[in-house]
């Protein structure tokens, strides 16, 4: 069985979140400097997708991967160790003609001029997703469709399957996408640009960075940005460390194909401050960001607090040096999310502050 329509038709939700998106395998650098220069490497994952999967898995949620890896060690790997965080991967498919991706990078923060990354994901296996190859049936099985930008851009066949995924239709989940622009991949000229926007205009819930929308749409302010993107029901927009503001307009669900937008007229706007953090590596804390939101979101928790534990969940990725990490037990967490505006305002979280054996009141305060 093929095709959207059939698989809506099958689904049985039974899963949380479905991610679905390219996962590779990560050469970290065992020290500081040029590519050139880094004797060795540690292995590791790298996804936003997958990602934000592994890190809603740890914190207790139903979730699954559906992705596609080649028929070669580095799929093995992946697969084990998204599965290993507890996340689904029955729906991955492997691919015995193309490879897995690889890519290797720099110590440094990716938002310096020294930081490189060296990617080997051309003619991936996850560049051949398209509509015609992937479970529709697992994609649609979960309460939400988690997607992102960054699919669009592998292949034309890619963008056809996020525009499928995306389209208007009955008993479609709420579709969650993260706009993850990244330039690099994009085979120049504006295309990406209006691209990126087409499919965040498709979707329920949007998060993209006041960064990003202003180098890909030349929009500057989160007013603008919801401006822009005025048919999904909750747009976040992350504003670095001043935090993140929350539009929500109606309350998100599945898009019919008769449906509007939500527009924005009626929106409350949410400004949620970011938490102090000593910084290890600022790599994966936007996924792990969206992971908190969605977390929160299932729990049909406040907008607040929606976003504190998006920040929380950040803020644990940010204090190690991956992309990913245990997050702090959801208890901590809901007792964090429930300080005061002056409380959440004096908390600094350091390395290892998620240990489940340090208390709430050893979280460094100044």
């Amino acid at each position: 069985m093929s095709g959207p329509a059939a698989g809506t038709a099958a689904a049985a939700t039974t899963t949380d979140v479905v991610c679905l998106g390219e996962s590779m395998v990560t050469f970290l650098p065992s020290r500081p400097g040029r590519l050139a220069d880094v004797p060795s490497f540690e292995r590791g994952i790298g996804g936003a997708e997958s990602n934000v999967a592994c890190a809603l898995a740890a914190a207790g949620h139903r979730a699954a991967w559906v992705g596609r890896v080649g028929a070669d060690g580095f799929g093995d790997h992946l697969v084990e160790t998204i599965a290993s965080y507890g996340v689904d991967t029955s729906a991955v498919r492997r691919d015995p003609a193309r490879p897995t991706g690889v890519y290797f990078r720099t110590a440094t923060d990716r938002g310096t001029d020294t930081h490189e990354v060296a990617y080997y994901r051309a003619g991936s296996a996850a560049s051949a997703m398209s509509p015609e190859n992937v479970p529709y049936e697992a994609l649609f099985a979960g309460r939400v469709l988690h997607l992102s930008g960054i699919t669009a851009a592998l292949s034309p066949d890619c963008l056809a399957l996020l525009r499928e995924l995306t389209a208007p239709r009955p008993g479609r989940p709420l579709v969650s996408f993260d706009v993850n622009h990244r330039p690099h991949l994009w085979r120049g000229g504006d295309a990406d640009a209006s691209v990126l926007l087409e499919l965040a205009r498709r979707a329920d819930l949007v998060f993209v960075g006041e960064d990003e929308a202003e180098e890909a749409w030349g929009i500057v302010g989160a007013e603008a940005i919801r401006a822009a993107l005025p048919e999904p029901a909750v747009v976040v927009v992350k504003r670095g460390s001043a935090g993140a503001t929350v539009f929500s307009g109606l309350r998100p669900g599945p898009r019919s194909s008769n449906a509007g937008g939500a527009g924005n007229a009626a929106d409350t706007v949410t400004p949620v401050p970011a938490l102090r953090v000593d910084v290890v590596a600022a790599v994966g804390a936007g996924d792990a960001f969206a992971a908190g939101f969605l977390s929160a979101t299932l729990r049909g928790l406040p907008v607040r607090d929606r976003a504190r534990h998006g920040h929380l969940m950040a803020a644990a990725v940010l204090t190690v040096p991956g992309d990913l990490t245990d997050p702090p037990s959801r208890d901590r967490a809901d007792r964090l999310v429930a300080l005061d505006d002056a409380a959440w305002g004096r908390l600094r979280l350091a390395p290892g502050w998620t240990a489940a054996d340090r208390a709430p009141e050893e979280v460094r305060t100044p």
